[in-house]
């Protein structure tokens, strides 16, 4: 359990999905470039790549990221942030999306 102050540090924001590449050497490590309407975007390494055999079907893609963990190097890859999704045990995966409505850059409350 963490205290209700503790979850108030989590910082989760609405991206946009700019660019996907497979990063060499992995099975399921995706290098994202995501638009958070800051000065330029960052690049996250998420592990998704098993989902999205086709990469182009990930791009202009709004999704929920939390954007203050400290960087982390990632198979050589520095990622800026984490994606959030969910999977079962039976294959069924989900990124969470915000409807069309919700800007980039969007923080939730």
């Amino acid at each position: 359990m963490i205290t209700y102050d503790d979850f108030q540090k989590v910082e989760i924001c609405v991206g946009k999905i700019l660019s996907a590449e497979k990063i060499p050497d992995t099975d399921k490590l995706l290098k994202l470039s995501v638009d958070f309407s800051e000065e330029k975007p960052r690049q996250i390494v998420s592990g998704i790549s098993m989902y999205f055999p086709d990469l182009q079907n990930l791009i202009g893609k709004k999704c929920l990221f939390v954007i203050n963990l400290e960087p982390r190097i990632i198979k050589g890859v520095e990622s800026n942030g984490m994606l959030f999704a969910l999977s079962t045990l039976d294959g069924n995966f989900s990124l969470l999306e915000p409807n069309d409505s919700i800007p980039v850059g969007t923080k939730a409350k």
